[in-house]
């Protein structure tokens, strides 16, 4: 592993000012890049970027809504114009705002994960491209293993997550003949105010149900992630395009929910086939 594996490169960081962005943000301008944090007005923008200046980095902030499209073009253009080109677009930037089960949640909560999760991914790639093009860069987004799995109780955000999945394929398959890669970072329960009952939406039944999920018994830490961001983000994953990079400390499918499903439910029907036919585990032959 080399050290200032991002020297010279110019990034934009959305959401790069809390949790999971906040630590991409001060890992790549570790690693030698100028980069744009992005975010609401108020997130605490300007603190994250004089905290990456105390460490010899460069960075400027930029506060507005991305999710609308002549904000996110803004944010792409003050980065050329403060630096002359964009190698590298991290979509970070996302909401998780309730729990309730989904017939009991408001359609308010699904507009804004829409609009925070999918409008400002796709608006932000969509106005970078032409400049990622230009400087063969590449777009490293934020799925989940939400994704994947689903989510309980908040059933949206999975599905948005899922969407960022599938678009980030198929930008990468889209743009490589442009010189352009597109990944996404998947992560599982990480140790930020999200997954913390006393600073988020989590209730302690979700929260003892997350971890419970990991086979590693712990929640990741943003750098943890931050680091597989870096990778994907550096010319040392030149040939890594349209992949899924699963950062979750080996969460089960299943997400520890089947404790909650009544006695009464769980008990096996007696079923009306007679089947005693099995496969012989050594040579695969009928019995």
């Amino acid at each position: 592993m080399k050290a200032n594996r991002l020297t010279g490169k110019i990034a934009i960081i959305t959401g790069g000012a809390t949790g999971i962005g906040e630590a991409v943000s001060k890992k790549f301008a570790t690693e030698g890049a100028r980069v744009l944090i992005v975010g609401f007005t108020d997130d605490p923008l300007n603190d994250v970027v004089e905290e990456i200046k105390a460490q010899d980095g460069q960075a400027i902030a930029f506060a507005g809504d991305i999710s609308d499209e002549e904000t996110a073009k803004a944010a792409v253009d003050t980065a050329i114009s403060e630096w002359g080109k964009l190698d590298i677009l991290v979509n970070c930037a996302g909401v998780y705002p309730a729990l309730a089960e989904t017939h009991e949640l408001d359609i308010a909560i699904f507009d804004l994960l829409v609009k925070n999760n999918v409008r400002s991914t796709f608006a932000m790639t969509k106005s970078a491209l032409p400049y990622l093009q230009q400087s063969k860069g590449n777009v490293v987004a934020t799925g989940s293993e939400a994704g994947f799995l689903g989510q309980a109780r908040l059933t949206p955000y999975g599905g948005t997550k899922g969407f960022i999945h599938a678009f980030i394929r198929g930008v990468a398959l889209e743009q490589a003949k442009y010189g352009v890669r597109a990944n996404c970072v998947c992560p599982g329960p990480i140790d930020t105010a999200w997954t913390r009952k006393e600073d988020g939406p989590m209730d302690e039944k979700a929260e003892e149900s997350f971890i419970q999920t990991l086979a590693m018994g712990r929640r990741g830490t943003t750098e943890e992630v931050a680091n597989v961001f870096l990778f994907l983000a550096s010319d040392e994953a030149s040939f890594v395009t349209g992949s899924l990079y699963s950062v979750d400390g080996g969460i089960i499918g299943g997400k520890g929910i089947g404790k909650d499903t009544p006695e009464a439910l769980k008990q096996t029907p007696a079923g009306e086939l007679e089947t005693a036919h099995a496969h012989d585990g050594k040579t695969g032959r009928r019995e």
